[in-house]
């Protein structure tokens, strides 16, 4: 992992150049990613207009801010996306805005379908399921990590498929739903809960 992990690290872009990134595709019709498609490039561009609002309105509270302030270790948050991704559009612009009040969180975001050997070491129940934040320290271990979706809605997911067998287009709307009223609260509470103990998973 190793290789993998100096791989993401070298390749990392910053938030505003991942969103440029996204934008500079979406006007030639192009979605991130390997495969291409119109409905890729329908989420894409939806997800994009989502995140740009969501960097006007996301508010952080005031546990947020004084958790992140008082961090005095470096860490790097490594997330890896793609621009069609749902929960990702959602995701990043909480975990940017988290990443900003602290000059001890170095964000990069890298694209899932070209780190896929990074990718397959933080599966999510088997499956390639993003955003997921890797947190390395200045040693370059992996101290933590956090994905694809907040607590809540993790939980929401689970026991939709218990009940149902998949996660259909009434879960997708339901979640949509609960991603507005939420506001990111719920993932800036999973991100508080990480940086109060940064030794809590560590791999070699």
């Amino acid at each position: 992992m190793k290789k993998a992990l100096k791989k993401a690290y070298q390749e990392g872009i910053s938030y505003d150049a991942y969103k440029t990134l996204v934008n500079n595709l979406l006007a030639i019709g192009k979605s991130t990613g390997q495969t291409q498609s119109d409905a890729l490039l329908n989420y894409s561009t939806l997800n994009h207009k989502r995140m740009k609002r969501l960097d006007k309105t996301i508010q952080l509270s005031e546990k947020t801010n004084s958790y992140t302030k008082a961090l005095k270790k470096s860490v790097t948050w490594l997330v890896l996306t793609e621009g069609w991704y749902g929960d990702a559009a959602q995701v990043l612009p909480v975990i940017n805005k988290i990443a900003s009040l602290s000059d001890f969180i170095d964000l990069k975001i890298i694209l899932r379908d070209e780190h896929e050997e990074l990718m397959n070491k933080f599966l999510t129940n088997g499956s390639k399921s993003i955003p997921k934040l890797i947190a390395i320290d200045e040693n370059k271990k992996v101290i933590y990590s956090w994905g694809p979706r907040p607590s809540i809605a993790t939980k929401m997911a689970e026991d939709y498929k218990k009940e149902h067998g998949n996660l259909d287009a009434v879960f997708k709307k339901e979640l949509q739903l609960w991603y507005n009223r939420g506001k990111g609260t719920n993932i800036q509470e999973d991100i508080i809960k990480l940086l109060q103990d940064e030794s809590s998973l560590i791999f070699d």
